[in-house]
């Protein structure tokens, strides 16, 4: 592991990505023990303030985890898709909240990813999945329901057919789409939008999902889609207007 320390890139960082390479690599695997911070402190020729501050970047990644006592120090952590549904989504919401993307173009990536789970949500999806369709589905219709609690009824909804796929890998990149993606689009068109409309597209997803017809669900969501693009459309030429 070696670090650049003419490069104008912080050393910490520095430090951090060369352990984090070899974490990747396999150089270190899990559940070994890291070098002690006088070690690394040596080896990189820096401050063990400096080694500190990269091994804070590495267990705020959940790269690593740190132990106390005698047999304590840094490990290399084993690290699953659920533990890392956390900083998909922040990741995803920063990228959003903090850069030029259009609410159409971040609509058409949501929805893309989402369809791309949709033949094998009709294939696998279990009992539990279709319950909590048709719970969230329920709970939209409720009329005192703020637009809080629909947003959170919205997300477990689309995370439940997501998860209905079986597939850990897609679970973990659509954690951003739908986790960060959906309350921002529905933060932006609440005041437009129909709770009746939506909720009846999510009754026909539940319905081809529960029918095993993913083409169905694929068809739906490019309905829906359209439909939520169509809002914010409809929510920028009001504000053009005013």
């Amino acid at each position: 592991m070696k670090i650049d320390p003419k490069s104008k890139a912080d050393l910490s960082a520095q430090i951090a990505k060369a352990i984090r390479d070899a974490i990747v690599s396999g150089a270190l695997i899990v559940d070994e023990r890291l070098p002690s911070e006088a070690e690394l402190s040596e080896q990189f020729e820096v401050s063990r303030a400096t080694v500190r501050e990269a091994l804070k970047r590495l267990a705020a990644q959940s790269l690593i985890r740190t132990q106390r006592g005698a047999f304590g120090g840094a490990f290399v952590n084993r690290l699953s898709f659920e533990e890392a549904y956390g900083q998909q989504i922040t990741t995803s919401t920063l990228l959003l909240s903090m850069n030029a993307v259009s609410f159409e173009t971040a609509c058409e990536a949501r929805f893309a990813l989402e369809r791309a789970c949709a033949p094998l949500a009709a294939q696998r999806r279990t009992a539990d999945h279709l319950a909590t369709m048709r719970t969230e589905i329920f709970r939209q219709s409720q009329p005192g329901l703020s637009d809080e609690g629909w947003c959170a009824s919205d997300v477990a909804f689309h995370r439940a057919l997501v998860d209905g796929a079986g597939n850990p890998v897609l679970s973990y990149q659509l954690a951003g789409a739908v986790e960060a993606m959906q309350p921002l689009m529905n933060m932006i068109t609440f005041t437009a939008r129909s709770r009746e409309t939506i909720i009846a597209l999510h009754e026909q997803i539940a319905d081809f999902c529960e029918a095993g017809d993913g083409a169905g669900i694929e068809n739906i969501l490019g309905e829906l889609a359209e439909y939520t693009v169509s809002l914010a459309k409809q929510i920028a030429t009001q504000k053009d207007a005013g």
